[in-house]
């Protein structure tokens, strides 16, 4: 067997770890229905989706504050629907809701299990809350050495600055040894780039990638990083030698 290079895993949560859209899908229509909008998340839900992708976008450049951007995609999206509830009324409730909800990735606690002897850490972007609420309430959350969340960094991916703040943490000997794994090219791959780390572009659903960011390996299915680890890897880059 070849040497193990990578003995620290950074782990998005959101579409990494998490399945996003069932979390989202159910706290958004909890809300609606708690605003009386029991049509809301049928009427709404693909204009909130359009706006919030936006707005994250704008908090990947640092354009927008984390918090402002909860109120502000709600904000838009009851103006474009002509809708008078509080937008921060809503917010805070959703929040609520998406911290109750996790669910896991096909794979996310097996591949966490067999890479033990690692050090695990989470680094995701969002509310500090309820990251933590969600991991908490999932099989997932006695697995990880370290938690990262950009809202307690006061960055987010790709900013170098949330790295230099998982490493305070992390140890700084460990970043020749580090890979960060996600779903985002912008936000996982783009910030493990600048930041001179091995990247995993995790890529369930084969999409193109039709940017300039390349990442150091693509792959459709979480177990996929154990081979990565023991040097069994051959797609990209030569593994772990």
């Amino acid at each position: 067997m070849k040497e193990q290079i990578y003995t620290t895993i950074i782990f998005d949560i959101d579409d990494t770890l998490m399945e996003f859209a069932l979390s989202e899908q159910a706290a958004l229509h909890n809300t609606f229905m708690e605003f009386d909008l029991p049509n809301g998340f049928m009427d709404m839900h693909a204009s909130y989706r359009a706006i919030s992708k936006v707005l994250w976008n704008e908090l990947e450049l640092g354009n927008i504050a984390l918090r402002e951007l909860g109120v502000e995609r709600f904000r838009r999206l009851f103006l474009e629907h002509q809708t008078d509830k509080d937008p921060l009324d809503f917010s805070s409730t959703y929040l609520s809701y998406l911290g109750k909800e996790a669910h896991l990735m096909a794979g996310a606690l097996e591949v966490l299990e067999q890479l033990s002897h690692c050090q695990l850490v989470i680094m995701t972007n969002g509310f500090g809350d309820v990251q933590k609420s969600r991991l908490y309430n999932s099989a997932l959350t006695d697995h990880f050495d370290h938690i990262v969340i950009s809202e307690e960094a006061g960055y987010q991916k790709p900013n170098p600055g949330i790295f230099d703040y998982a490493f305070s943490k992390i140890g700084t000997a460990a970043k020749a040894k580090t890979i960060i794994v996600g779903d985002s090219l912008t936000s996982d791959i783009q910030g493990g780039i600048n930041y001179g780390i091995d990247t995993v572009w995790f890529n369930p659903k084969g999409k193109n990638n039709e940017s300039a960011i390349q990442p150091t390996y693509e792959i459709k299915d979480l177990l996929e990083i154990i081979d990565i680890v023991n040097g069994s890897f051959t797609q990209g880059k030569e593994g772990c030698k």
